[in-house]
């Protein structure tokens, strides 16, 4: 019987259920409380923004960014091919097209220099995703932003904690989108989070996710609105977790140290890089093989000695939805979907836990 080697599962305990408890018996079970509103000032305070809004999902916070900034049909919007669906779905909700841009070989990021090479006179923003928690070239993105006069979107939903030149990731853009889904760095279960320093944009965002109410008036809604609200046993949660966050960072940078330190003599394998400036959250601690190595057989041996793997995410433009945007400018984010994995990175593992990971990796090489 091997141990329990957790992915990316969620670390929730003692704390979180006292709160949701509380939250239980007060009776504030759903989108009013007390929770909620704390909940976003916390985010706030962390990242030193002006102010947060909570959302639904890391989805919605996303759609909501574009909503708001005008974005829609007959614009463009540019894309990392490697991303999660996500990324790109609320580009098409408000009726833009999604372009997409290759990656960077090393930081599996979007590629600053390949954004430049798809800017058209219809490109109205740019999404760039800090991948598995590793943050982008700010620098570069938000000069070429500046260049042409472009929106920026943070996708921050996998980045929560990590920095750029020691400021947050989802604090450079016009707006910062953040998830709390269940695999995420904290959780609320579901849930999202959408930043910005526009005091008077990301108020109106707050009264959008409310249906659009108008709360001088009684059940009065001046624009269509979304119902994007958390709830108030979401935000209880996401409050407790936040008291962990800073531990749950440490634990994630210490298993990505140890993966590298026990891995490094293996030739064929490499790992996920921070840009320069970069310091990555690491939610997810990923690696690719050279050529020839069998990806789903590793996979397979793995899982037979209880050790969860999971493939980094397929090329966007590989989805029927997204398939006509094909075409032969993606050859790094093929290279890192064929050969890469994600590795068992849930802070409910132990570093014993990591170091055991390894040895039966390095075992399946022999």
């Amino acid at each position: 019987m091997y141990k329990k080697i957790y992915l990316d599962a969620p670390n929730v305990g003692t704390l979180e259920k006292e709160l949701l408890s509380k939250t239980i018996d007060s009776g504030y079970v759903s989108t009013v409380g007390p929770y909620v509103p704390e909940l976003e000032r916390r985010i706030a305070k962390y990242l030193d923004v002006k102010k947060a809004v909570s959302t639904q999902s890391g989805t919605a916070a996303i759609h909501m960014a574009l909503h708001e900034l005008g974005v829609g049909g007959g614009d463009e919007v540019i894309v990392p091919a490697l991303t999660f669906v996500a990324t790109v779905n609320p580009v098409v909700y408000v009726g833009a097209t999604p372009v997409f841009a290759d990656v960077n070989i090393d930081t599996w990021n979007i590629d600053p220099g390949n954004i430049e090479k798809v800017i058209t006179k219809k490109t109205k923003a740019i999404i760039p995703v800090h991948l598995y928690g590793n943050p982008c070239n700010m620098d570069a993105i938000m000069r070429i932003a500046g260049k042409y006069g472009l929106y920026v979107i943070e996708d921050a939903t996998e980045s929560l904690g990590a920095k750029y030149k020691d400021k947050h990731t989802g604090t450079f853009g016009d707006f910062g989108c953040f998830s709390f889904n269940g695999n995420k760095i904290i959780t609320t279960g579901g849930g999202g989070m959408i930043t910005g320093n526009n005091g008077r944009k990301i108020s109106h965002v707050k009264m959008l996710v409310n249906q659009a109410r108008d709360e001088g008036k009684e059940y009065y809604h001046p624009e269509v609105g979304f119902n994007y609200r958390m709830t108030n046993i979401e935000a209880s949660l996401g409050l407790g977790q936040m008291e962990k966050l800073d531990d749950f960072l440490a634990k994630k940078k210490k298993f990505n140290t140890i993966y590298r330190e026990e891995l490094k003599d293996m030739e064929f394998v490499r790992f996920q890089q921070e840009c320069g400036d970069g310091e990555s959250s690491w939610w997810l601690s990923c690696v690719v093989f050279g050529k020839g190595i069998d990806i789903a057989g590793l996979q397979e041996k793995l899982k037979e000695k209880g050790i969860p793997t999971r493939r980094v995410f397929p090329p966007v433009v590989e989805f029927p939805p997204y398939r006509s945007h094909k075409h032969a400018g993606y050859e790094n984010s093929y290279h890192i979907y064929e050969g890469a994995l994600c590795l068992p990175s849930s802070t409910l593992n132990s570093a014993d836990d990591i170091h055991y990971v390894c040895e039966k990796m390095k075992g399946s090489f022999r």
